[in-house]
């Protein structure tokens, strides 16, 4: 029997290392996302920062480790059998819901999971126990759950919420109008001041965080002269570091809110590490402090009573550093991360650019709200007032190279300095009154409370960022529903199978794991292959030609595919594949509508002399648009057609549409060679084709109006519509595919006289 709890420490060990990295590729957002969206500091140092960070987080991370034996529930009231199946039930659901969620590239709380995790599977074990125990009814269930912790936690997380954003809001309001976006200009004495406080802030929360884990915090009485004398240290702080900034500022080179930038990056990879490190390895090391405790007891498994984990267990400090190592590695090499970060900084970042989210109703709702507040605001205060308040929000213009790719820093230094001192006061008041708040709950808020307070959050943009604000939160409550009921799931398929439901469930984690893995290597692939124009870089004609050519070779590659795809899909009625046709045709559709969304960017970016690349640019966007709708109209009405459970098309209709489809698919392969070679010089072949492929549909055309005409032959109107359809779209998709490469055609011969010309003249 032994050996069947030795499997289950070492799958949990297993899983504790999975965890460290999906759980920190979820939550390097936190610590993160000021520094990188500043921009002020390179990656590397960034990184190198954070590293150091978490490392001393996970040296003074123990004292947390508590949680997971004996805050959520009551140990003694399990046994030894019981708490290994509760921990099992935990590491499963947690991988399972992070991995999602990194995937999806949303941050949510490891802090959230892990305790309702605890809570669902600690319940369903309870309910088992009461329900094999006739003394037992289920009022019992308050003694086996610490229902007061979890009461408080979600206390916690609607507090953290609110306060996070409004005092975010206020804060950077103020330091704005303090500071301006004119930051270099403001006098210096200014950034000395605002250095002090800061950086006062920060490192007393770096102490605080610091030493609360350590064995000697309590020891040598540190938490109580901390609070009696909170008021002489912040003191004592703000003037040495008033005369820190003093000297950066006057002797040296550095720029204090740099230093800002990288000391707060620091304290908050250490507050993350210290506080969640709990969330990955709690559980592990817990199953490992039960095992030794009823290894070295005699007792059987399910006679052995858990009041040991009541006590406090020192944590070993050596696999506190192993874990801080993996989630130094994590961070360094986890793209998932960066994609869960870029989630945050798109949505405070001060300029525009492509939505990751759509708006919803609600989101709707609160910008409306918001606009006539807004307006009540205007009227009731002063003028004057309200014209100095919007000179303090005036934006800087940065002149640079129109040739040259610079990608602007999502938001400035005020704003990267304000989201990490406000969530480091945050976090340390919280942490010194017992509030359980979760890191990411807090960091997050504050940064989408400073976008909106530095007025990030424009007309063109607020209605999708607050949409992807609600998604997030609701992302965070669907957390704790979705922890609690898959861990309650999981504990009692455990219970009912023992190992071989345990054997199941981890096969069942390693084939989800990897199908996500498989599923987002795809998709950055994909992401890749798209050959999206980069308006930095398309400044001339030229540039545009160039480049766009094999955008547009790709487009029409894909476009003969799905064409091909839906005659043949159709003539078999398969709905399956025409419903995945049509998936890959809204892809198609998504790409132009980007495209279609950012000409005003991409006009901007032109040189002053390129009124002709951008004339070019726009008619490109409108033929393209013109074929991504006709395949989109083709694919559509083919798989309502399917779906609705019409009739076949007649195999003689069949055979028409295959006819035209040989004609199309050989005629567009020679339109794809042509853009991908740039060679638009001669193409009457393909004027042929086209003349042979219009007289092809005017034919069916005809023959199916005579079909028509004799009832005994065509007596299906659902097909005749579709019918139709599929060939007056088939013309419109081939006059708008030959209007492009006519336009090509003409443009290239222009640029090619052009510079003949100038070749004559030199």
């Amino acid at each position: 029997m032994d050996n069947i709890y030795i499997l289950m420490i070492a799958a949990l060990a297993i899983l504790a290392i999975v965890d460290l990295v999906v759980g920190v590729s979820n939550d390097a957002v936190n610590f993160l996302n000021a520094a990188i969206g500043s921009r002020v500091i390179n990656i590397k140092t960034i990184l190198i920062i954070a590293s150091l960070g978490v490392f001393v987080g996970a040296i003074t991370s123990s004292g947390m480790m508590e949680v997971a034996r004996k805050g959520i529930f009551n140990p003694s009231m399990f046994n030894f059998q019981n708490i290994m199946y509760i921990f099992m039930a935990v590491m499963i659901t947690d991988i399972l819901l992070l991995d999602v969620f990194n995937t999806l590239g949303m941050p949510t709380s490891t802090t959230v999971s892990i305790v309702f995790e605890l809570l669902g599977a600690a319940v369903a074990m309870a309910f088992i126990k009461i329900s094999a125990n006739p003394n037992e009814t289920s009022e019992a269930i308050w003694n086996y759950i610490n229902y007061e912790k979890a009461l408080q936690i979600i206390f916690g997380i609607l507090l953290s919420v609110v306060f996070a954003f409004t005092i975010g809001a206020i804060v950077q309001f103020f330091s704005r109008l303090l500071y301006s976006f004119e930051i270099e200009k403001q006098k210096k004495h200014i950034s000395i001041l605002f250095g002090g406080f800061a950086l006062t802030t920060i490192s007393y929360f770096i102490f605080f965080k610091g030493f609360k884990g350590t064995s000697f915090y309590k020891v040598y009485h540190i938490k109580e002269y901390l609070e009696q004398n909170l008021i002489q240290i912040f003191a004592i702080g703000f003037l040495f570091w008033t005369l820190f900034s003093l000297v950066i500022s006057k002797f040296t080179k550095f720029n204090i809110l740099h230093i800002i930038i990288g000391i707060g990056t620091f304290s908050l990879a250490l507050a993350f590490s210290g506080n969640d490190l709990v969330n990955f390895v709690g559980v592990p090391i817990a199953a490992w402090n039960s095992y030794e405790a009823w290894h070295s007891s005699g007792i059987a498994a399910t006679d052995f009573s858990m009041e040991i984990l009541s006590k406090k267990v020192p944590s070993n400090n050596l696999l506190l550093l192993f874990a801080g190592a993996i989630m130094v590695i994590t961070i360094w090499f986890s793209k998932k991360a960066k994609e869960v970060i870029k989630t945050g900084i798109d949505l405070s970042r001060q300029g525009e650019g492509h939505e990751k989210f759509q708006p919803t109703a609600a989101s709707r709702i609160s910008v409306r709200t918001a606009m006539v507040l807004n307006k009540v605001f205007h009227f009731i205060t002063p003028k004057s007032t309200l014209n100095w308040v919007n000179s303090r929000f005036e934006r800087s213009i940065v002149s640079l190279p129109k040739n040259k790719a610079y990608k602007m820093p999502a938001f400035d230094t005020i704003r990267a300095s304000v989201n990490l001192v406000v969530a480091g006061i945050l976090i340390s008041y919280g942490t010194s009154k017992g509030l359980p708040l979760s890191t990411t709950y807090v960091t997050f808020m504050v940064a989408m409370g400073t976008s909106l307070a530095d007025r990030a959050w424009g007309r063109e943009s607020a209605v999708y960022r607050v949409a992807g604000v609600l998604n997030v939160i609701g992302g965070w409550f669907a957390t704790a529903i979705i922890a609690f009921a898959a861990s309650g799931v999981a504990l009692y398929l455990i219970n009912l199978g023992g190992i071989v439901s345990v054997a199941i469930l981890l096969i069942t984690v390693t084939l989800l794991i990897s199908r996500n893995y498989i599923k987002y290597a795809k998709k950055e692939k994909d992401k890749k292959a798209q050959r999206q124009l980069d308006r930095t870089e398309l400044i001339t004609i030229n540039g545009v030609i160039d480049e766009s050519s094999s955008h547009i070779s790709e487009v029409i590659r894909r476009v003969n595919k799905l064409y091909t795809n839906v005659a043949k899909d159709l003539a078999s009625h398969d709905l399956d594949k025409l419903k995945k046709t049509n998936k890959h045709v809204d892809k198609l559709n998504d790409e132009v509508d980007q495209l279609k969304d950012e000409v005003f960017y991409f006009i901007k970016s032109l040189d002053e002399t390129s009124a002709e690349a951008s004339r070019f640019y726009i008619v490109v966007i409108g033929y393209l648009q013109d074929i991504s709708q006709s395949i989109s109209y083709i694919s559509k009405s083919s798989y309502k057609h399917v779906n609705n459970n019409h009739k076949n098309l007649k195999k003689s209709q069949i055979n028409e549409l295959k006819e035209i489809d040989s004609k199309l698919e050989k005629m567009l392969q020679k339109i794809e060679i042509a853009f991908t070679n740039k060679k638009f010089d001669n193409f009457n072949s393909i004027l042929e084709d086209k003349q042979l492929l219009l007289e092809d549909v005017r034919v069916s055309i005809e023959k199916q109006v005579h079909r028509i005409r004799q009832e005994k032959t065509e007596t299906s109107p659902k097909n005749t519509t579709l019918f139709f359809g599929i060939l007056l779209e088939t013309k419109d998709l081939l006059k708008a595919i030959i209007s492009l490469l006519e336009l090509y055609q003409e443009f290239d011969f222009n640029i090619k006289r052009a510079e003949e010309k100038d070749n004559l003249l030199n």
